[in-house]
């Protein structure tokens, strides 16, 4: 595949609509971003992040944890990306 994808602290963030995925499909984990709440500009102004397990075959056990949030993006962004490096860590 010869798309870029953008990337957010070294990993891919791929949006389509109010949903975004961060991190590498091949990983142990991803992240899951949904925007459940906009501001009158469109922004975020409430989202909900979770963590997903990739290697699972019951997709209601590749749930790992998750957290809604009134915050912006960026600060959803950032919850990701903790949540990612400390699970791929171990």
């Amino acid at each position: 595949m010869n798309d870029k994808f953008y990337m957010y602290k070294g990993y891919p963030l791929v949006r389509k609509g109010n949903e975004l995925y961060y991190g590498y499909m091949s990983d142990p984990f991803v992240i899951w971003i949904q925007i459940t709440d906009t501001k009158e500009d469109s922004s975020a102004k409430k989202v909900r992040v979770t963590q997903m397990a990739t290697k699972v075959s019951d997709p209601m056990k590749a749930f790992v944890k998750n957290t809604e949030k009134e915050c912006g993006l960026y600060e959803a962004l950032d919850i990701a990306n903790v949540w990612l490096e400390k699970a791929l860590s171990n």
